[in-house]
C-alpha cells in the first residue's frame, strides 16, 4: 500500500507542479511546530508519515521542476531518472567494489565512454567516474593535475612540492575550484583569476602573461581550468587557445563544462565546444542540462592511468573476488569510497530518450532562452550578457534595484529568478531556462510578473 501511495503522489506532483507556488512562504516557526509531533519515541503509521512529507514538500520547497523556475541549473527531472533513483534505493547497490555490483560498475563505465566520445575523446582512451556533483569532479581534476605534475604529492602532500603550485581560472569561473584548492592543501591563494573580455570570456593573452610572470617568480603553475557556460552569464571561454597555452607551458588543461557541456548533443551547438577534445579532463553534470535527478556529476579524462595513480591504496578488508579480472574497483578510482549507483539515472535517461530526444529538448530550451531575450528587450529591459546558451542577465534602464525586483518576483510565488554580479561590479537580474516543459506562455507570464515588480520596486 505504501508503494501505491508513493507512486500516486509522484504522478500527481508531476502533473500538478505547474499549479503550485514556485517558491514557498518562509514560515520558519510553522514548519518547526509541525515537526514537533515526531519525537521518534513511538512509531508512526507509514502512510501517515509519508503523507506528512509529501504535503510538506509541496508547501515548503522551491519547486525546481516548475516550468516557471528560471533559476540555477536545477532541472525538471526525467521520468527514467526518477525511476532509476527508486531502483537504486531498493537494490541498495554498493559500488565500492566491482564484485559487489558488477553490472552497475560496467554500466557506469559504458556510459562514461559514451559521454567521452561525445566530447571527442577516443573510446579506448576515455575514463572517468560518476561524482556527487561538479564540486567533486572539479576537486578530482585538481587532484589528478597535481598527481600528473608532482608525483611526490600523492604521498607527501602539498608540503612535498618545491615552490608554489598555481591554478588558473577565469574571473567568472565557478567557486568550486577555490574550494578544491583549499581541500587539496594548496589554499585559495593558489588560484589565479584571469581577466575576461567584454563577453566575460577568459582572455588567452592575460592567461599566458600570468603564467609567464608566475614562472619567472619561481612559482609552479600546473593547471588551467576553462569554463563552458559560466554560472552567472553562460560565457564560454576560448577552449582551443586556452588549451594551446596550457600545452605550451606543460600544464594540465581542464574544462568545467558542468552545464554547457550538454551542447555536445545538439549538432548546431557542438562548435561551441571546439577544442574540448584536447582537454586532459572534463567536468560534466548530468543533473543540469541533461535533466536527471540530483546529483550526477561526472569527471572525464583521456588519461586512462591517472585516476589509478591518484587514488589507488592497498587494503586488507575490501572484497577480492574480482582479483585477476580486467576490471577496476571504484574505490580505487574516485574520491568516494562507499557509493550509490549514481550512473543508472544517466544510463536510463540516455537509453530511453536517445541522442535525438535530448537534442530536441535542448533545442527547445535554447529557443526559449532566445524568446526570453526578445521579450525582455521589447518590454524595455536591458540585456547585459552575450551567450548562445539559455541564461539571460538583464537590468532595468530606469535604475530599479535588481535585488528588490528579484525578491518581489520570488515572493509572488509566480516565478523564481535571482541576481548575480558580472565583471566583479555590475549587479543584474538572472533568468535561466532549466526546464524542458517551459513554454512561451511561461515566458510571457514571467515578463508580466517582472513588469509588476518593476513598478513596485
Amino acid at each position: 500500500m505504501v508503494w501505491a501511495q508513493l507512486a500516486d503522489a509522484l504522478e500527481k506532483y508531476t502533473e500538478e507542479v505547474a499549479s503550485l507556488r514556485v517558491a514557498p512562504e518562509l514560515a520558519v516557526e510553522r514548519m518547526r511546530e509541525s515537526l514537533t509531533r515526531f519525537d521518534f519515541a513511538a512509531p508512526v503509521d507509514p502512510r501517515e508519515a509519508l503523507e506528512f512529507v509529501i504535503r510538506g514538500l509541496c508547501e515548503y520547497q522551491t519547486h525546481t521542476p516548475h516550468p516557471r523556475y528560471f533559476g540555477l541549473f536545477n532541472p525538471a527531472p526525467t521520468t527514467m531518472g526518477i525511476a532509476a533513483d527508486v531502483l537504486v534505493a531498493a537494490f541498495n547497490s554498493q559500488l565500492a567494489a566491482w564484485s559487489h555490483s558488477p553490472l552497475a560498475v560496467e554500466m557506469e563505465q559504458h556510459t562514461i565512454r559514451a559521454l567521452g566520445a561525445k566530447f571527442g575523446y577516443r573510446a579506448e582512451d576515455a575514463d572517468g567516474a560518476f561524482c556527487s556533483g561538479g564540486m567533486e569532479a572539479n576537486h578530482t581534476a585538481v587532484l589528478t593535475a597535481l598527481t600528473q605534475a608532482f608525483p611526490e604529492y600523492v604521498e607527501g602532500g602539498a608540503r612535498a612540492i618545491a615552490g608554489e603550485p598555481l591554478v588558473y581560472v577565469s574571473a567568472e569561473s565557478h567557486h568550486s575550484v577555490l574550494k578544491a584548492a583549499s581541500m587539496c592543501g594548496l589554499g585559495t591563494r593558489a588560484v589565479r583569476h584571469i581577466a575576461v573580455d567584454r563577453g566575460l570570456r577568459m582572455r588567452p593573452d592575460a592567461l599566458a602573461q600570468a603564467i609567464e610572470n608566475d614562472r619567472s617568480a619561481g612559482a609552479r603553475p600546473f593547471l588551467v581550468a576553462a569554463t563552458v557556460g559560466t554560472t552567472s552569464a553562460g560565457a564560454i571561454d576560448p577552449l582551443r587557445p586556452c588549451g594551446h597555452i596550457a600545452r605550451r607551458y606543460g600544464l594540465w588543461f581542464h574544462v568545467d563544462a558542468a552545464w554547457g557541456g550538454a551542447a555536445a548533443f545538439v549538432p548546431e551547438l557542438r562548435p561551441l565546444l571546439d577544442g574540448i577534445e584536447d582537454a586532459d579532463s572534463i567536468t560534466f553534470d548530468a543533473h543540469k542540462w541533461l535533466s536527471v535527478p540530483m546529483g550526477a556529476g561526472i569527471f572525464l579524462t583521456r588519461h586512462r592511468d591517472i585516476l589509478d595513480r591518484t587514488f589507488r591504496l592497498r587494503t586488507a578488508y575490501m572484497p577480492r573476488e574480482a582479483a585477476g579480472l580486467d576490471v577496476t574497483d571504484p574505490h580505487q578510482h574516485t574520491v568516494q569510497w562507499s557509493r550509490r549507483f549514481i550512473g543508472l539515472k544517466v544510463f536510463l535517461s540516455l537509453a530511453v530518450a536517445g541522442e535525438q530526444g535530448y537534442a530536441n529538448a535542448l533545442r527547445h530550451q535554447t529557443a526559449m532562452g532566445d524568446l526570453l531575450r526578445t521579450m525582455l528587450a521589447r518590454a524595455g529591459w536591458s540585456i547585459e550578457n552575450e551567450s548562445p546558451l539559455p541564461v539571460v542577465c538583464f537590468t532595468d534602464p530606469g535604475g530599479a534595484d535588481p535585488h528588490r525586483i528579484a525578491m518581489l518576483v520570488v515572493a509572488s510565488g509566480e516565478a523564481w529568478i535571482s541576481t548575480t554580479v558580472l565583471a566583479g561590479s555590475k549587479t543584474v537580474l538572472r533568468a535561466c531556462i532549466t526546464n524542458y516543459r517551459t513554454t512561451p506562455e511561461d515566458i510571457s507570464a514571467l515578463i508580466e510578473t517582472l513588469g509588476r515588480a518593476r513598478v513596485s520596486a
